[in-house]
């Protein structure tokens, strides 16, 4: 073989590898991006649920607070009942995204905030309801009932908060 061939042919066998190389760095590269891009899509998804959960836990914060005075005032419990259901559909809303959004795992999460979520609202229904009939026989036992339900909606809350950051890689 004569050396102008040699050479041809090496020229030709490095192009091949170069070209090579490059096509899957730049696989990389895209796949990278692609992965940035899901977990900045995923995180604000997760980050705008939270942001929802906490608006409507505040106005059902209120709400309880109001109906465990002893006169308590109807006209403005109805008025924050009115926000919250408000702010409960913005929950909702949100919630959808991230259950499309996200994998199977952040969905469950999600679904238990959600169950927890209406377990203290059917309470707070059930209180505002009795309040306004003048009925206090239950109050103590749906009192209890409501601080319980709080403590499970706040585990389930942070649970998905947990999830939320290992789906996105934010571990530490």
């Amino acid at each position: 073989m004569d050396a102008g061939l040699a050479a041809l042919l090496g020229a030709a066998v490095g192009s091949v590898a170069t070209l090579g190389t490059a096509i899957v760095s730049g696989r990389a590269q895209a796949r990278a991006q692609h992965d940035q891009w899901l977990r900045q899509h995923r995180r604000d998804a997760y980050a705008g649920y939270l942001s929802a959960l906490h608006d409507r836990d505040i106005a059902m914060d209120a709400i309880l607070d109001a109906l465990r005075s002893d006169d308590p005032d109807l006209p403005d419990i109805d008025e924050k009942i009115r926000r919250f259901i408000a702010l409960a559909r913005e929950v909702h809303r949100a919630a959808e995204v991230v259950i499309l959004e996200g994998p199977a795992a952040i969905a469950e999460v999600a679904e238990r905030v959600t169950h927890a979520s209406s377990d203290l609202s059917h309470v707070m229904r059930r209180m505002a309801e009795n309040a306004h009939k003048g009925d206090t026989s239950r109050k103590a036992e749906d009192t209890a009932l409501a601080d319980e339900r709080e403590r499970i909606l706040y585990q389930a809350v942070k649970d998905f908060r947990l999830a939320a950051r290992n789906v996105i890689g934010n571990t530490a």
